[in-house]
């Protein structure tokens, strides 16, 4: 897998992370409370922010996606802050991709209106524009 794909498929876990723990996400420990998904982002984070490489830029995206964990630039700027720290460290994105693994809740959406679901138990995804659904 390449670095722009993990950057891709990781940072959703990195901004769930973000948004429950504030830029602490870098240096906080375990939370027994925190579900999957939260505590995939930490240790995600938390590995790249071990590495010491580029700390100050992650640091920095971290603090913006923390600011306002909905902005768009503030997620595409971190994406590509892991995606050149995955780009420098191969051993790095080697780990990242086993944990991924080991993980058991992948799931990727790429593209414009894409939709991607870990667990979908029953329900309707719809996407596009002007749909209707009659019960």
């Amino acid at each position: 897998m390449d670095a722009g794909s993990t950057a891709a498929e990781i940072t959703p876990y990195a901004v769930t992370a973000i948004g429950t723990y504030g830029s602490a996400v870098l240096t906080r420990v375990g939370d027994r409370a925190a579900d999957s998904t939260v505590s995939l982002g930490r240790e995600i984070l938390q590995r790249f922010a071990l590495r010491n490489r580029r700390r100050r830029e992650l640091e920095s995206a971290v603090r913006d996606v923390a600011e306002d964990p909905q902005d768009p630039d503030s997620r595409a700027a971190l994406r590509g802050q892991l995606r050149r720290i995955l780009e420098g460290d191969p051993e790095l994105a080697t780990e990242i991709s086993a944990l991924l693994d080991r993980s058991g809740i992948r799931a990727t959406a790429q593209g414009e209106r894409s939709v991607s679901a870990g667990r979908m138990t029953g329900g309707t995804v719809v996407t596009g524009d002007d749909n209707r659904i009659s019960g």
